[in-house]
């Protein structure tokens, strides 16, 4: 039986906007150069690009399949596959969002640490972002997508601090241009998935949009902007940086943002570092409410027990990451799987959502 979102608890559907840009601006916009460069180079920018010209097509395959009436991915999974099957695939999707908020979680804790508090336990930055999450996820969400907007308005921040690295910046070392193979740029694209995972939520919370199939030009235009700001900020890094120096840096973003002083303030990363809170906020605390919301559909827990369960177990699986070796292996398996998931179960969903329809019609 599909679920029915009440009235009160939608949000307007330009609201989708704010949703996916906030969702898709996150943790991975500080280290994904490093990534991506391993083995698309100075044509890394193309394969950005590229990688976000074909959202576009998952974004519609979503909002097709998901439509008329709007439902969630959990409904999809019973329509296509039966109750049960369906009820178990949407169990394994908690494992997925769940990796995607501790990735998130883990990684920023490590900057915090690095950048700031080289002393503080981990133990003590998890305490404090899980209860921050809580706050906010127990909200409900309304509360979420009011957070994502303050996200946007923050990350607006990032394109004006590039200004002072374009200065510095040789544009030579793009040059030559296509010289990387379709394969390269291929597997670029995997690394990419840090960065441009989040959206996939939408399988989660397209019910709880008014009117969403009016909405496909907000969710379309929230993909081409952070697709423009990455690019932009992969073409600015690969200006600022030696391919050498790039090589081994694995926060290319924060280092280019090191350069800035001011007669105040010394240290304008800390401010930055601080700031991206508000921006990695929205895509964690969304995991952490898709992962409840699938719960409370499948099963009989309540929302609160579910969010109080999913926190600790997020906590508990921070902590044995304690190195850089293993936050860079989670980091680049988490990718991998998140490109998978875009590009191989969303598009099989699909097909199977276009068989069915047409076996129904005949």
């Amino acid at each position: 039986m599909q679920n029915v979102v009440k009235e009160n608890h939608m949000i307007s559907g330009f609201f989708i906007f704010f949703l996916i840009y906030g969702s898709l601006v996150g943790v991975g916009a500080l280290s994904f150069q490093h990534l991506i460069f391993e083995t698309a180079g100075n044509d890394a920018w193309i394969s950005v690009l590229l990688m976000g010209i074909s959202l576009h097509a998952i974004i519609w395959m979503i909002f097709k399949m998901l439509g008329n009436p709007a439902k969630d991915v959990i409904d999809l999974h019973r329509i296509l596959l039966g109750k049960y099957v369906g009820n178990a695939v949407s169990l394994v999707m908690v494992g997925y969002y769940f990796i995607m908020a501790l990735t998130i979680f883990r990684s920023y804790i490590e900057i915090l640490q690095v950048w700031m508090f080289p002393t503080l336990r981990t133990w003590i930055l998890a305490l404090i972002l899980v209860c921050i999450v809580y706050y906010i996820v127990s909200g409900g969400f309304r509360v979420l997508a009011g957070y994502c907007f303050f996200a946007v308005i923050f990350s607006t921040v990032l394109p004006l601090f590039m200004y002072f690295n374009i200065k510095y910046g040789h544009i030579n070392n793009l040059l030559p241009v296509f010289k990387h193979t379709s394969q390269d740029l291929l597997t670029s694209c995997k690394y990419e998935g840090i960065m441009f995972m989040g959206f996939e939520t939408l399988l989660i919370y397209f019910p709880f949009l008014k009117l969403p199939e009016k909405n496909l030009k907000w969710a379309q235009s929230a993909v081409a902007m952070t697709t423009l700001k990455y690019a932009v900020l992969t073409i600015v890094t690969l200006m600022y940086y030696s391919h050498g120096l790039l090589m081994h840096t694995y926060w290319p973003t924060l280092v280019m943002i090191k350069i800035l002083e001011f007669s105040l303030i010394a240290r304008v990363e800390f401010i930055f570092i601080s700031i991206w809170l508000f921006i990695i906020i929205p895509t964690l605390c969304i995991s952490i409410w898709s992962c409840t919301r699938i719960i409370k559909r499948v099963t009989t827990l309540k929302p609160t027990y579910s969010l109080i369960l999913t926190l600790i177990a997020l906590y508990i699986a921070s902590l044995p990451i304690h190195d850089r070796v293993r936050i860079n292996w989670l980091g680049k398996h988490v990718a991998e799987i998140g490109f998978y998931f875009i590009y191989a179960y969303i598009p099989l969903l699909f097909v199977l959502y276009l068989f069915r329809r047409k076996t129904l019609h005949n």
